[in-house]
């Protein structure tokens, strides 16, 4: 087993080669390729040696702008394997040159550096790097604002991929077979889908874009057995045939979900057709990423993203970094009245954090190792975190605080929504005020009053939409995040 605190994220699939070398590794839904385990390590340290030859030296970033492929794969490794840092990046983001000038890429694969020859062997001396030395700078989703740099270490990988494999069900065993459509350059999909796999020297099914029969044709294909998805992969499941859909999923043990929160209306239509919960978890692309799941619990429950995963600490804290819960000032105010949960930013703490933000690592966890997210949630009364909003996201009408969330989670009860947002808009009399970003389903009408009426007889007179705009779709980042800062620029 390769060790957490001291390992190279590419040991992973050396270890793998020993202990399944005939296994399938990577199955490549586009080229219809299939590589086993001994036939990946080999191909990494063909790449490791290109990339030696070619004059890496350590801790050179390597920007890697390739497709969900074994390709991806085999280049992810075999730049950590010659000591480099792994960029992972996506080809038709409008960040991209930003990005590769901000991380001072020395090479770029798969554009002025050619990918990875999967049948090329050669020896390779791997650089001993590992443990605090920097892995993978991954970049942020860019959802709140313009996309930073996360400093991702070997240790921190390993360590979340060794927290996610404690889980019962564990998220990934050695006869699964993973379908991982979720981006290979977001951390959610390299994280707990491909380094997962590794780990476990299962066989990941690559599929490089979602769609509903693509992926349901996959499944069936492959026997998939397990799937790393995100909220807007089941919405659209659920909205398909319901024969269709059980048929394609038969083989499937276990369904998760991250990135975002999911609908409990798309969890409960999931579970109806296929008899699958879905496992909900959280985290961060700065927490290496996950931080929860109701895996823990073992209890799939609406509204829930479960609890710490072992080895991770949680804690709520106020505007000022103090717990929750913990009493402070009594001449100051309470954040909220008796009527309302405890609420409080999520801090985290634990072995999988990340370094800061490159290239100088500025505001990673403080001295004590504590990381405060920018997500505002509470614990119910089984301990369970339920996510409110994002901070930066929330809107104050009149000093009262409005949480997007709980206005989108209003208006999905309208049969006639497909999708849509709550952003804060400025207002010279309230401060702000909210509006409602509609997409209707297809054929369906709704009026602004209609949308208005509804949401007054469930919400406070303050957190009703002043406004509704209907569009014909929601921006949204690589896993299905809604740009809200895009959002609200494009509706003031």
């Amino acid at each position: 087993m390769v060790d957490t605190l001291t390992g190279n994220v590419a040991d992973l699939v050396t270890d793998a080669a020993g202990r399944a070398p005939g296994r399938a590794a990577l199955v490549d839904s586009a080229s219809g390729r299939t590589l086993t385990w001994q036939e990946t390590d080999r191909a990494v340290n063909a790449f490791a040696a290109r990339l030696v030859d070619a004059g890496l030296e350590e801790g050179d970033r390597v920007a890697i702008v390739l497709p969900t492929s074994a390709e991806f794969c085999v280049a992810l490794f075999g730049v950590l394997r010659a000591g480099g840092i792994a960029v992972p990046a996506a080809a038709n983001s409008p960040e991209l040159s930003r990005l590769l000038e901000d991380s001072g890429a020395r090479f770029v694969v798969g554009d002025g550096f050619a990918a990875p020859d999967l049948d090329a062997a050669s020896d390779v001396h791997p650089v001993a790097r590992g443990g605090e030395d920097i892995a993978v700078v991954c970049y942020t989703s860019g959802t709140a604002g313009v996309p930073r740099g996360v400093m991702l270490s070997h240790r921190a990988l390993l360590s979340n991929v060794g927290q996610c494999a404690q889980l019962k069900p564990a998220p990934v065993t050695a006869t699964d077979r993973v379908l991982l459509v979720v981006p290979l350059f977001h951390l959610y999909g390299l994280g707990p889908g491909l380094l997962q796999v590794a780990a476990a020297a299962a066989t990941a099914v690559l599929l490089e874009t979602f769609g509903v029969e693509r992926a349901l044709a996959v499944c069936a294909e492959h026997r998939v057995t397990a799937l790393v998805g995100v909220p807007a992969m089941y919405q659209a499941f659920a909205a398909t045939d319901p024969e269709r859909l059980a048929n394609g999923l038969s083989t499937v043990r276990l369904l998760t979900s991250g990135a975002a929160p999911l609908a409990p209306a798309v969890l409960s239509a999931i579970k109806q057709v296929t008899g699958l919960p879905v496992f909900e978890g959280y985290g961060l692309t700065e927490t290496g990423p996950v931080l929860t799941s109701t895996l823990v619990g073992g209890v799939a429950k609406p509204g829930s993203v479960g609890r710490p995963l072992p080895g991770v600490e949680l804690r709520l804290v106020d505007s000022d970094g103090r717990p929750v819960g913990v009493p402070g000032d009594p001449d100051e105010p309470e954040w909220f009245d008796g009527d309302e949960p405890e609420t409080g930013r999520v801090a985290a703490r634990g072995p999988n954090l990340f370094s800061g933000y490159w290239p100088d690592g500025a505001h990673g966890p403080d001295d004590e190792g504590w990381f405060r997210t920018g997500d505002v949630g509470y614990l119910d009364v089984d301990g369970d975190l339920r996510l409110v909003d994002r901070a930066n996201d929330l809107i104050i009408v009149n000093g009262f605080n409005v949480y997007p969330n709980e206005v989108e989670r209003v208006l999905d009860e309208l049969p006639q929504v497909a999708e849509c947002a709550a952003v804060g808009v400025p207002d010279e009399r309230t401060g702000e005020h909210v509006v409602a970003v509609v997409v209707l389903r297809a054929d369906a009408a709704l009026t602004e009053d209609e949308v208005r009426d509804h949401c007054a007889e469930r919400l406070a007179r303050f957190k009703v939409p002043r406004a509704v705009r209907f569009v014909d779709e929601l921006p949204h980042s690589a896993t299905g995040k809604v740009r809200r800062a895009s959002l609200r620029s494009s509706v003031a």
